[in-house]
């Protein structure tokens, strides 16, 4: 992130600090309470932002060199993803072409070759069939007409696209739509994937995609949590097209106050965290990336999933290793002490308690609104004039799916 929109972004936020004042959009929303349990709704969100949009699957981590893999198929075609001996990333059916048995045995892994357990087809990890056992019994074979069915895959900047449909198209500049600079800047490609989180959830997914479109709860839901950490009720927000920016006030912001603005910055002080349409949440620090994908259930309106895929720094885990990690600043997910102190903590710690706030407390809150308008009693939800990011998910989903805009909420 340029310097100067770091100033501009911590300006607006001690301003708002200052003024006891949270964002202001001018306006409200009302959203249905039906968008989040209707079959038929459901299924055109599925066809039209998950089988027939363009997929974030990660972040260059995940394929760290020549021969990895990993597979995916929350989006409702089966992935697999592979670095192959040149290191180009490539993205496939996850199906034998013979008879369309998976090949990957495992989620994730090493492989320069995939064997299908069937009948032994064998497949190098850049596609090309290699090897058919008893190839005369079976008949005449083309390897060259028998690939692996390839997915159309970019890698840009640190982070891997796909799209689930062999004939559609990735144009990252326009997904990112004037982000693409400012994401470059993070150098994704150099964090190291250390693992991830799986929710599963009785809430839709624009429910749990809701989660993270305010802070005007950070003082009463996560007091306890989060609540010690950010000041909450403040945002810096700005959109880019379908996506967005997501900034709000640590605790730790205070100390800029002593410093000249070039000397200003949103590491340590600030959280930041991009939206990218329709599903992505990046949590963005110098040290770790939470990269949070939100996946409806392929039939039930009333279900979701969510994975936060965790990636460290090769310096914070140097650290971690030498036994001198040590969460520097509230920019770091870091487990506090009672007291609220920072302390010493393992990496894996140090997410804990980003997921459990997640799990435990704002989705729970979201399972209760499920509850409700999946009643059919609670008719609408409503969006104040502090929830920008709110209007912004509701107003873009709706654009895409051609329905009629959001009714403004009259208080």
């Amino acid at each position: 992130m340029q310097q100067a929109t770091q100033i501009k972004i911590v300006d607006e936020l001690l301003q708002q600090l200052d003024n006891d004042k949270n964002v202001d959009a001018g306006v409200g929303y009302q959203v249905p309470g039906s968008d989040y349990v209707c079959p038929e709704r459901a299924q055109k969100e599925w066809h039209a932002f998950f089988q027939y949009h363009p997929q974030f699957i990660g972040l260059s981590g995940d394929l760290p060199e020549p021969g990895s893999y990993f597979t995916t198929s929350d989006f409702g075609t089966p992935v697999l993803a592979t670095r192959d001996k040149d290191g180009q990333f490539h993205a496939f059916l996850d199906a034998c072409v013979h008879r369309g048995v998976q090949l990957s045995k495992q989620s994730r892994g090493k492989a320069f070759k995939f064997t299908c357990p069937f009948h032994s087809w064998t497949y190098a990890s850049s596609g090309e069939l290699v090897s058919v056992p008893r190839e005369t019994d079976f008949g005449a074979i083309d390897k060259s007409c028998n690939s692996l069915i390839s997915l159309p895959a970019v890698e840009k900047h640190g982070m891997l696209f796909v799209h689930p449909q062999p004939d559609g198209e990735i144009d990252v500049d326009n997904l990112l739509h004037g982000l693409t600079d400012e994401l470059a800047h993070w150098s994704f490609d150099r964090f190291i994937y250390k693992g991830e989180t799986v929710i599963e959830s009785e809430l839709n997914w624009k429910l749990a995609n809701d989660t993270f479109g305010e802070t005007y709860h950070f003082q009463r839901l996560h007091k306890d949590t989060l609540g010690q950490l950010f000041h909450g009720d403040n945002l810096a927000y700005e959109t880019f097209g379908r996506n967005h920016r997501f900034v709000f006030a640590s605790k730790g912001i205070d100390a800029l106050r002593k410093l000249p603005q070039e000397e200003w910055t949103v590491n340590g002080t600030a959280n930041v965290l991009y939206y990218l349409f329709p599903n992505l949440q990046l949590n963005v620090a110098n040290n770790n990336i939470l990269a949070i994908k939100i996946y409806p259930h392929p039939s039930d309106p009333n279900r979701s999933l969510t994975r936060v895929g965790i990636y460290f720094s090769p310096e914070a885990i140097a650290m971690a290793e030498s036994g001198e990690y040590k969460v520097r600043d509230a920019s770091d997910v870091y487990q506090a002490d009672a007291d609220g102190e920072r302390s010493m903590v393992s990496l894996e710690a140090s997410v804990e308690v980003f997921n459990s706030t997640i799990e435990q407390e704002d989705y729970l809150m979201g399972e209760s609104t499920q509850r409700a308008v999946r009643s059919g009693v609670l008719k609408h939800l409503q969006f104040g004039r502090n929830e920008p990011a709110l209007h912004h998910y509701h107003k873009t989903f709706r654009e895409a799916l051609n329905l009629p805009p959001l009714e403004t909420l009259h208080l």
